[in-house]
């Protein structure tokens, strides 16, 4: 699958940039940080006509995102998103746990699915450090799994990817793949490694993570791996 995530500061901008990309999305992000007054959105409406499933992300800057405020401001805004019928929660791995827990339970009794994520702008954790997160993500009650790291070289990216084998062996779905020009092949590989899903930018120029692809180039990329003439 194809999400594309979208990092609109209005939701009048969101919704003209969901009817752009929704014909060719499996999937949308939306990126809550993004807002610039997001007190004026409203969540039911928004899941009320969604054209598919949503994934609501709200990163702090310290993972890389847009987010200023206070960690309780940030979760809050996620449980306003569950509240409404959010299909998916995204929250990172490093959230404070009594917080995180709480996400946890409140997605799992609103019967969406949760995706417990880790982010590394600055490089590739060896192997060792890689299963430790996939383990402490599932131990965490994610339902998917999200592991993102910048790739340095090839050599990072077949690491990241080793991951697939053991998610595969537990049955436990994951998304991973590497940041950056030497990850940005990943961002195809991973679907054929058995990636929950993949993200894209809804066009160039408008990427929310070093080296995005375009929707448009993705899909292209991606039905033609799928033709089996």
């Amino acid at each position: 699958m194809i999400c594309v995530s979208l990092a609109e500061p209005t939701c009048d901008a969101l919704l003209k940039r969901l009817q752009k990309v929704e014909a060719k999305a499996d999937m949308v992000e939306v990126r809550l940080d993004a807002f610039v007054e997001i007190e004026s959105l409203d969540f039911a409406s928004l899941i009320k006509d969604r054209p598919c499933p949503f994934i609501f992300t709200n990163r702090s800057s310290a993972e890389g995102g847009l987010f200023t405020g206070s960690e309780d401001d940030r979760i809050g805004l996620l449980e306003k998103a569950i509240s409404a019928g959010a299909d998916y929660i995204d929250i990172e791995l490093r959230t404070d746990p009594v917080l995180r827990n709480a996400i946890v339970k409140k997605v799992h009794e609103a019967g969406a699915k949760l995706i417990i994520s880790y982010h590394d702008f600055f490089g590739t954790p060896d192997t060792d450090k890689q299963i430790e997160l996939f383990d402490s993500e599932r131990q965490a009650g994610a339902d998917i799994g999200k592991i993102v790291t910048t790739a340095k070289c090839t050599q990072d990216v077949l690491k990241v990817f080793s991951l697939y084998f053991k998610a595969l062996d537990e049955a436990f779905p994951l998304i991973a793949f590497c940041m950056g020009p030497f990850g940005k092949m990943s961002r195809l590989a991973c679907l054929a490694m058995g990636a929950y899903l993949t993200y894209a930018s809804p066009s160039r120029g408008h990427e929310t993570a070093p080296g995005q692809i375009s929707l448009d180039e993705l899909r292209a990329m991606v039905d033609c791996l799928n033709d089996k003439r």
